[in-house]
C-alpha cells in the first residue's frame, strides 16, 4: 500500500486518505502562491534545469507539517509521503530562502485584517522559553539556563497583541533574556517600524529598556503583584505566554531536535503558519488527544 501511495504522490495527485496535519484545499490556496513563486524563481536561475520535480509542492509541504506536528524523525516519515531526504532538502531550502518567514508574515497580516486590525502592529510583547534538546543537537549550540535548570536552547519570541508571531530567535539556553531581547527587538524595529510599544517581564533589564528607547520603542516591564498567590494571567504578557502554549501543540517543539538554531526557528514559524491558516479557514486545530 505504501508503494501505491508513493506513486500517487509522485504523479502529483492527492487521492490518498489525508492525515490530520495535511493542508485542506482552502489552506493550500493560502500558501500555494508563495511556494509556486519560490519554485519559479529557482527555475529562472537555472537551478532546476534538466531535473523536473517528481513530487508536487503540496505533498512536500504536507510532509513537513507532519514532522512539525507529530515530532517524528525525518527518516520516519510515512511512505505515502515523498522520500524523507527529498522532504528535508525542501525544508532546508525553504528555511534558507526565508519562505517560512514570508508565509508567517503574510498569514499574520491576513489574520490581523480579518480581526479588524491594521496589518502592521503598533505594539508587541516579548518573552523567552528554555527547552531541552535531543542528543543530536551540537553541544556548541546548547547551554544551561541556571534559573530554570534546563540544559538546551532558548526561544525568544516577539508577538503582536493578538499573540501572532512577529519574530523568533533561538540561542543557547545560557544566553540571557536581555542579550537575546536586544537582538530580537532590533530585528523587529527594522521589520516593523510602526511598533512604538512593547511589554516584557522583569528578566528584561534596564539595558534592554535603554536599547529599546534608541530604537523608538517604549519597553514596559509588567510585574506580578507580590501579594498575589498562585497563577494569575498578567496584563499584556498573557498573550505571548498563550502563544508558547500554541507552539506546544506541535510535538517537534516540545524538545529542540534541530541541528541548527535557524532550523529550530523555521519549525516555530511553521507551527504558526499551521495555526494561522486554520484560523483563516475556520478549521479547528486537532489536539494530541484528537489528532
Amino acid at each position: 500500500m505504501g508503494g501505491r501511495h508513493l506513486t500517487r504522490y509522485a504523479q502529483g495527485t492527492t487521492e490518498q486518505r489525508p492525515y490530520p496535519s495535511d493542508l485542506s484545499d482552502a489552506r493550500w490556496k493560502l500558501v500555494e502562491p508563495v511556494l509556486t513563486a519560490w519554485h519559479a524563481e529557482r527555475r529562472g536561475r537555472g537551478l532546476d534545469i534538466g531535473r523536473p520535480p517528481q513530487h508536487d509542492l503540496r505533498a512536500i509541504f504536507n510532509a513537513i507539517l507532519y514532522v512539525d506536528r507529530t515530532g517524528i524523525p525525518w527518516r520516519y516519515l510515512p511512505h505515502d509521503y515523498p522520500p524523507w531526504a527529498t522532504v528535508y532538502s525542501y525544508f532546508a531550502h525553504w528555511q534558507k530562502d526565508g519562505v517560512f518567514t514570508q508565509l508567517s508574515g503574510m498569514l499574520r497580516r491576513l489574520v490581523s485584517t480579518a480581526k479588524g486590525r491594521d496589518p502592521e502592529p503598533t505594539a508587541c510583547v516579548i518573552d523567552a522559553q528554555s527547552v531541552k534538546t535531543s542528543t543530536n543537537v551540537p553541544a556548541a549550540t546548547q547551554g544551561i539556563d541556571a534559573g530554570k535548570k534546563i540544559v538546551g536552547r532558548k526561544r525568544s519570541i516577539v508577538t503582536d497583541t493578538l499573540g501572532l508571531l512577529l519574530a523568533v530567535l533561538v540561542t543557547a539556553a545560557s544566553v540571557s533574556d536581555g542579550a537575546a531581547g536586544r537582538t530580537l527587538l532590533a530585528q523587529v524595529a527594522a521589520a516593523h517600524p510602526t511598533i512604538t510599544k512593547t511589554w516584557a517581564d522583569s528578566a528584561y533589564s534596564t539595558s534592554v529598556i535603554e536599547h529599546s528607547a534608541t530604537l523608538g520603542i517604549d519597553l514596559e516591564v509588567v510585574r506580578k503583584d507580590p501579594a498575589t498567590r498562585g497563577f494569575t494571567p498578567l496584563p499584556r504578557r498573557w498573550t505571548v505566554e498563550r502563544t508558547f502554549g500554541w507552539l506546544m501543540l506541535h510535538r517537534r517543539l516540545v524538545r529542540d531536535y534541530e541541528a541548527l538554531p535557524t532550523r529550530s526557528e523555521a519549525m516555530v514559524h511553521l507551527a504558526m503558519i499551521d495555526l494561522m491558516a486554520r484560523r483563516l479557514t475556520d478549521e479547528s486545530t486537532p489536539t494530541w488527544r484528537g489528532a
